[in-house]
C-alpha cells in the first residue's frame, strides 16, 4: 500500500517547529489527522471543521486566549496558534489541559499569511484527486519538506529547496543553525532582494545555473550584511529547464560522496516538482470539471458538492473576470500571457478564499473564475459578507489584478447553486460593461443594468433597427439639420423639468420648449404617456450602447 504522510501536529512541529513554530502547551496527538486551517476573527461566528488548526490573528491578551480554547475545545479543534511571546499563567495552562487543544506560539517576525500557506501544503487540504500518492525515491511524491529533511540529514546541513524566482518551496529543521540571512529567508518564505542581488552581482547564480555540479560560496564572494557562513548549491533541471535550486548552509565544501548524494537528490528534487506539476494541472482539470457539474445542477450535482466538501452548507457564488480587452487574435504572445493573467488571478483568489473559509472552491471555468464560498450564520447578510471578501481580495491586488467581481445571491441548497452562479454571471457582466477595475456588485444591485444588456441581446438576436417614433426624429434630424432626438434625450434625462433640460441642451427655455412641440408633432408621441416614455428611454438607451441602429 502506498504511503501517505499523516497530517498530524507531530509532523507540523517537526517540519516548522524550528523556526516558524514553538509548543507553549499542551501535546500533540500523533494518531489524529488535522481537518484543515481557520483564522480566527473575533468580528465573525465562529465555524471550524473537526481537528481545525486556528490562526489566532491578534490574540495576545492571556485572558483572551483562555476565553477563545475554550470556545475551540467545544468545536473540537486540534491546536490555536498565536504570536509569541505567550505569558503561560495558570489558567492559561489549565485551559489547554480541560480544552485539548493544543497551543502554539508563532515566531516574532514571521508572516501570518506564510504560515498559512505552509499548513496547507503540509495538510493538503483541498486534494480531490487520488488519495493514496506515489513515492518517487522512497519519498511521498510532491512532499517536498519531507524530501528536504532527507537531503539535510544526507549532507548533514539545514536545506531549503527553491524555485528560480528564490521562493522557497520547502525546507529542512535545523534552520536555527543559519545565519541570519537564511533565517530572514525562511521567515519571509523568500530570499530578500539583497541577497539576490548580491548572488547575481558574485556570478554565482550564473555558474549554478550552467552546470550540473554543486556550487560553493562563501561570505567573502558577496557583500551582503547578514550572509556569514558558506553555502552549498545545486541546480535543479528537467533537461535544459531549470526548476530551481537547492541550497545548504555549511560549515566547509562538500566531500567527494557527499557532493555526490547533493547531484543525486537534485535530480530527484526535479522529479518531485514535475510530478507537482503534473499534479496541479490534473487538480485543476478535476476541479474545474467538478465545479461545473456543481454549477450547472442536474443529477450529478450532490456528488460534485459532495466531492468538492461543500455538501449541506449555505453557499454563494463569486465570478471574478478581467476587464483588459482580449488581445488581437494575431497576436500570439499577448493571447499566452492573458491566459496565465487568468490563472494566475484565479489561483490568487483560491488562497484568499481558501484562508477565509478553508472548504470553499475555486476554479478558471473558460474566461471566469468562479469562487464557491461557504456562508455559516445570518442568512440576510450574507450577500453582503460575500461581497465584503470579493471587495478585500481586489483591495490586496490593487492594480496588478483589473478584475471586476460578481456576487451571486445566497444558495440554501445544491438546487440554488445554478440560480447563484446565474445572478453572479450577469452581476459580472455589468461590471465588465462598465470597464472599472475593482468593482464588486450583487445581482441586485445591478439588476435594471443587466436587464437593458439582456434586452440588448434579443434586440441583437432578432436584428431589429429602429422604428416608430425614434426613427422619424432620426429621418427629420439628418434631413432638416435638427436635434429634435437631443431634445428628447435632454428632457427624459431631467424628468420632464424644461429649466433643467434646456440647461443641459445649452438653448433658451422657449427654444426648447418649441422644440419639445415639434419632437411630439414629428414624432406622433404623447409626451403625458408613461408607456410611451419608457418605449423612448429603452430605445434611446440601446442606441446609445450602438446595439440597436438606424
Amino acid at each position: 500500500m502506498p504511503f501517505k504522510p499523516q497530517t498530524s501536529l507531530p509532523r507540523i512541529l517537526s517540519d516548522l517547529g524550528d523556526t516558524l513554530l514553538e509548543l507553549v502547551a499542551g501535546r500533540a496527538n500523533a494518531t489524529s489527522d488535522l481537518g484543515g486551517i481557520t483564522i480566527y476573527d473575533r468580528a465573525d461566528e465562529l465555524s471550524l471543521a473537526p481537528r481545525a488548526v486556528v490562526l489566532g490573528v491578534g490574540v495576545h491578551d492571556p485572558e483572551e486566549i483562555v476565553s477563545l480554547l475554550r470556545k475551540l475545545g467545544e468545536h473540537d479543534a486540534a491546536a490555536l496558534i498565536v504570536r509569541s511571546p505567550v505569558d503561560k499563567t495558570p489558567d492559561l495552562l489549565a485551559a489547554v489541559r480541560t480544552s485539548g487543544v493544543l497551543l502554539l506560539g508563532l515566531t516574532e517576525g514571521a508572516s501570518w499569511s506564510h504560515v498559512a500557506a505552509m499548513l496547507r501544503v503540509l495538510l493538503a487540504e483541498d486534494d480531490v484527486g487520488d488519495e493514496s500518492p506515489q513515492t518517487l525515491g522512497g519519498m511521498p511524491s510532491g512532499d517536498l519538506f519531507a524530501l528536504a529533511n532527507a537531503i539535510a540529514a544526507l549532507l548533514d546541513a539545514p536545506v531549503t529547496i527553491e524555485d528560480r524566482g528564490f521562493n522557497v518551496l520547502a525546507f529542512s529543521g535545523r534552520q536555527d543553525e543559519g545565519d541570519p540571512s537564511r533565517i530572514e529567508t525562511i521567515l519571509g518564505r523568500q530570499v530578500p532582494q539583497r541577497f539576490a542581488d548580491a548572488l547575481n552581482r558574485s556570478g554565482i547564480i550564473g555558474d549554478l545555473y550552467k552546470g550540473n555540479a554543486p556550487v560553493y560560496l562563501t561570505p567573502d564572494e558577496t557583500d551582503a550584511e547578514g550572509i556569514r557562513l558558506p553555502r552549498v548549491a545545486v541546480a535543479v533541471k528537467a533537461g535544459d529547464e531549470i526548476l530551481g535550486s537547492i541550497w545548504a548552509v555549511v560549515s566547509s565544501p562538500l566531500n567527494a560522496e557527499r557532493t555526490q548524494a547533493f547531484v543525486d537528490a537534485a535530480k530527484l528534487v526535479s522529479l518531485h516538482l514535475l510530478r507537482n506539476r503534473v499534479g496541479a494541472d490534473v487538480e485543476r482539470r478535476v476541479r474545474a470539471e467538478l465545479m461545473s457539474t456543481a454549477l450547472e445542477g442536474g443529477a450529478a450535482a450532490p456528488e460534485a458538492v459532495a466531492r468538492l466538501g461543500l455538501l449541506g452548507q449555505k453557499l454563494v457564488v463569486i465570478a471574478l473576470g478581467l476587464v483588459e480587452q482580449e488581445p488581437d487574435q494575431a497576436d500570439t504572445i499577448g493571447q499566452a500571457r492573458f491566459v496565465a493573467e487568468r490563472h494566475r488571478v484565479a489561483d490568487a483568489l483560491a488562497m484568499h478564499l481558501s484562508a477565509i473559509q478553508s472548504r470553499s472552491a475555486v476554479s478558471l471555468i473558460g474566461d471566469v473564475a468562479y469562487g464557491i464560498l461557504p456562508m455559516p450564520g445570518d442568512p440576510v447578510s450574507a450577500e453582503e459578507r460575500a461581497a465584503r471578501v470579493a471587495s478585500a481580495f481586489l483591495a490586496r491586488t490593487g492594480s496588478k489584478v483589473p478584475g471586476v467581481i460578481g456576487v451571486g445571491p445566497l444558495a440554501t441548497d445544491i438546487s440554488g447553486l445554478h440560480r447563484s452562479q446565474t445572478g453572479a454571471d450577469r452581476a459580472l457582466r455589468v461590471l465588465l460593461s462598465r470597464a472599472v477595475p475593482g468593482a464588486v456588485a450583487s445581482i441586485a444591485d445591478v439588476q435594471i443594468d443587466a436587464l437593458l444588456l439582456e434586452l440588448g441581446d434579443m434586440v441583437l438576436a432578432r436584428g431589429d433597427e429602429i422604428a416608430g417614433p425614434i426613427a422619424r426624429l432620426v429621418k427629420y434630424d439628418a434631413e432638416h439639420s435638427g436635434q429634435l432626438l437631443e431634445t428628447l434625450q435632454c428632457w427624459l434625462d431631467a424628468f420632464g423639468d424644461v429649466a433643467a433640460a434646456s440647461a443641459k441642451a445649452f438653448v433658451h427655455t422657449n427654444t426648447f420648449r418649441y422644440r419639445l412641440k415639434r419632437v411630439a408633432e414629428v414624432g406622433g408621441i404623447d409626451l403625458s404617456n408613461p408607456d410611451e416614455r419608457l418605449a423612448l428611454m429603452l430605445q434611446l438607451r440601446l442606441m446609445a450602447s450602438g446595439i440597436m441602429r438606424d
